[in-house]
């Protein structure tokens, strides 16, 4: 393949082009930010199923403390109504006045005994109230510390994507000066050579494979034409000469 000495060194112009485009590419996918707002959503997913347990549990000890203090409220009712019908005079044995006041003793003891069921069921109860509130202001700051971080990645990449386009607007234009077949090659080995189509042959080393030229491939190099495509004989980009050379 044959192209102007002029549009060989364009196409080191694209090759540049290409790597500030890969580097800005890997610049957008290694932001900071990134790695903070996945470790920040792990946290707020923790967050949220220790939030969930907790108000599950409040729940569950809220309809457990109505139910308690019903059972209080029924046996206080029953107790009144013993007590009452004792006070009235109207139950005159001994016998039923003492199964009435053995009655009254027991409900006591069930009363006092249920109340301490109240309580107990209060203090969990208020326990998860407070770690509700805990979990919900711990996710708030989390969640805060999240939006903070997106907002940040989106300005750096929204930077970073205005950089982008540019650069590729300029490759563009470069590139439609480079021939088509040229530029075909250059294509085809950048994929294969790990986005480095063509190299710069500096000080008889080339600066794809950073490796120097023996003298036979020198000489080869010497030998061809000025508008030869020459190649690389280890790495196989396509060579670019200059007055750098060190032919």
């Amino acid at each position: 393949m044959n192209a102007a000495p002029a549009d060989q060194l364009r196409l080191l112009d694209v090759q540049a082009l290409d790597v500030r485009l890969s580097q800005l590419a890997h610049r957008r996918s290694a932001l900071p930010e990134h790695a903070e707002l996945e470790a920040l959503a792990k946290d707020l997913a923790q967050l949220r199923d220790l939030l969930v347990a907790a108000q599950t549990e409040e729940s569950d000890t809220a309809r457990e403390q109505t139910k308690a203090e019903q059972d209080v409220d029924q046996v206080r009712t029953r107790a009144a109504r013993d007590q009452q019908r004792l006070d009235s005079g109207a139950v005159t044995s001994p016998k039923d006045l003492e199964n009435l006041q053995r009655e009254i003793a027991s409900l006591a003891r069930r009363q006092s005994d249920l109340e301490d069921v109240v309580l107990d069921v209060m203090e969990r109860r208020e326990s998860a109230q407070g770690r509700v509130a805990e979990l919900t202001e711990r996710l708030a700051a989390v969640q805060a510390a999240s939006d903070q971080a997106a907002a940040r990645r989106d300005e750096a990449t929204a930077g970073i994507d205005t950089e982008i386009a540019g650069v590729r607007k300029e490759r563009e234009a470069v590139a439609a000066s480079v021939p088509a077949d040229l530029l075909k090659l250059y294509e085809k080995l950048r994929e294969q050579q790990d986005g480095v189509g063509a190299a710069r042959l500096f000080q008889r080393r080339c600066e794809g494979c950073r490796l120097e030229l023996n003298i036979t491939e020198l000489n080869d190099v010497r030998a061809a034409a000025p508008d030869a495509v020459v190649r690389c004989e280890n790495c196989r980009r396509i060579l670019v000469r200059t007055a750098e050379s060190g032919l």
